[in-house]
């Protein structure tokens, strides 16, 4: 089950004397954060309207409902705000890296059990995704095509098809 709400920045500091606060966005875009509607303080608790919102320097400068002045901005500093799902749209066949984590991934073809993603990073042009074995071995991953078989976060696994040598510690374990 996806969750409703997701994390999607954190308060990092504030920002001139009327209660602005400043977002490091954890989304591809700074821009995404800045349309919402609403932000939440707590996972889907105390939501709070966006009054004005705007991007500096990859950043996000919020002016957020209820907080009135320097000192109730200063309150909120090292904070992570959430966004509802239903306020963030996504093409169809698309996730959230929070969708991804904890996921389960197995061999399409085996059902192998490999272990579960604890990380995604995006360094270059495609994903690579941190699987950790039971063991606390963890493996790079590539998310790409000729090796992501089925992406199925509404049930917690990925199929993959791995080729020979890449869980190949774990493999040579088990003979």
């Amino acid at each position: 089950m996806l969750k409703p709400f997701l994390e999607i920045g954190e308060i990092v500091t504030t920002h001139g004397v009327m209660g602005e606060v400043k977002i490091y966005p954890w989304c591809d875009e700074p821009e995404v954060l800045c349309e919402l509607p609403r932000l939440y303080l707590a996972d889907g608790a105390q939501p709070r309207d966006i009054l004005q919102a705007r991007v500096h320097k990859n950043m996000c400068l919020v002016l957020l409902e209820g907080v009135e002045g320097m000192d109730a901005a200063r309150r909120l500093v090292g904070r992570t705000v959430w966004a509802a799902r239903a306020d963030l749209q996504l093409e169809p066949g698309r996730y959230f890296v929070q969708d991804i984590l904890g996921c389960e991934v197995r061999n399409a073809d085996t059902g192998r059990v490999y272990g579960r993603v604890v990380k995604v990073d995006h360094p270059a042009a495609n994903d690579v995704y941190t699987i950790e074995d039971a063991q606390g071995k963890q493996f790079l991953f590539p998310a790409v095509a000729e090796f992501l078989d089925t992406l199925c976060p509404e049930e917690q696994y990925i199929l993959v098809r791995p080729i020979p040598g890449m869980f190949e510690e774990q493999e040579n374990g088990d003979q």
